[in-house]
């Protein structure tokens, strides 16, 4: 099923700019979003706010790095082989932290965030907001927006679009979400093709794709359009803030952010050889995505009912720590083995009703050799 492909080693500054993201976002959630409009908990950072709410961009810059990282997983692999891969990389981490969160937040029974046994067996399939329950946590809209990214991906693999028409794609991406966001407005369009976020996707694809085959006039005109893009988009969710937190970054903070969040990933690009990777940078990683999907709601939890006695920057500072060490328990000692079984099982199935398909196929005469008959 696989086909031959090289692909690099495993790039510790991606790894460690992962941690950057993930950080970035705790800090937005707990140093100003819960604070910010509806408070979500009832102690705020007032000193830090104007900084911790630059921090929802790390969004952006997880979306950056998933763009190459996909595009390099993507690269050479079947699509059976690249849709097993994700969903195994997504599903386990998601489904052990889910349940974590729900627990959680059933036990502590706070009125600002309840959980139903419904919403727990909604939030099982991922897509709970089809199913008509909310998310457990908020933070799972970006997994949604990356499952849907994966499967133009997967797609595009299956039709051979992926390797013969890459910059075509991602040109094809890009002039979609520009017609969206900027004529048409279509929620629906935004959820199928991520219009909103597509620019730090397609980057992300690019930088792969130029760092594997080279700078050409196509790729750099398609290149300073996803840049284009992705700074005319900045200022999508300008409103959204002001609307909901009274407050937001000015289109000029947030067009210097987008340059900085690209220019770092570039930078990590570029440095990745002199960083070596190593176990320590592999579980960074590694720990990276449980630490999103826990850390919102169940800090907000912890810092309100924690914070009257302990203090609001020691409470802060220990339940971020607590975050990330129960982050990497769950990638260590849950995630991982589940991920690596759920692989080893799931590739089995694959491979076998692949060869069940080529068999019947073989047996069945075909309709060219019947109209010769």
């Amino acid at each position: 099923m696989s086909q031959n492909a090289s692909h690099p080693p495993r790039l510790a500054t991606l790894d460690l700019l992962r941690l950057v993201a993930a950080l970035a976002v705790v800090a937005y959630h707990y140093l100003f979003r819960g604070a910010a409009g509806e408070p979500l908990m009832p102690v705020a950072y007032p000193e830090v706010a104007g900084i911790a709410i630059y921090g929802y961009l790390g969004v952006n810059l997880f979306f950056l790095i998933s763009g190459y990282v996909i595009s390099w997983s993507a690269e050479g692999r079947s699509w059976q082989d690249f849709a097993v891969a994700r969903f195994t990389r997504l599903y386990p981490a998601f489904l052990v932290c889910m349940t974590i969160t729900f627990a959680v937040l059933l036990a502590a029974g706070n009125v600002a965030f309840p959980v139903s046994l419904a919403q727990f067996l909604a939030n099982i399939f991922m897509f709970s907001p089809a199913l008509g329950q909310p998310f457990v946590d908020g933070v799972y809209w970006s997994i949604i927006l990356e499952l849907v990214f994966y499967f133009w991906v997967m797609l595009a693999v299956a039709t051979g679009v992926f390797d013969r028409y890459r910059l075509g794609l991602i040109a094809g991406m890009l002039l979609v979400a520009a017609i969206n966001e900027t004529f048409l407005g279509s929620g629906a369009l935004r959820m199928a093709f991520v219009t909103e976020f597509a620019p730090w996707f397609a980057l992300g694809m690019l930088a792969q794709f130029v760092q594997n085959r080279g700078i050409s006039n196509e790729a750099a005109l398609i290149v300073a359009a996803a840049l284009v893009l992705s700074l005319a988009h900045m200022t999508l969710t300008r409103d959204w803030m002001e609307t909901h937190y009274g407050v937001a970054l000015s289109n000029a903070e947030l067009i210097a952010a987008n340059i900085a969040i690209v220019a770092i990933f570039v930078i990590a690009l570029s440095v990745s050889g002199a960083v070596r990777a190593t176990a320590a940078t592999f579980a960074i990683g590694g720990l990276t995505y449980p630490l999103y999907l826990l850390h919102q709601n169940i800090g907000y939890v912890a810092i309100g009912a924690l914070a009257p006695m302990a203090g609001r920057w020691l409470t802060a500072l220990a339940v971020t720590a607590a975050m990330i060490a129960l982050s990497w328990a769950v990638w260590r000692y849950v995630e991982t083995p589940l991920r690596r079984t759920l692989t080893t099982r799931l590739t089995a199935v694959v491979a076998r009703v692949a060869a069940l398909i080529s068999r019947r196929r073989r047996r069945s005469p075909s309709l060219l050799s019947l109209a010769s008959k």
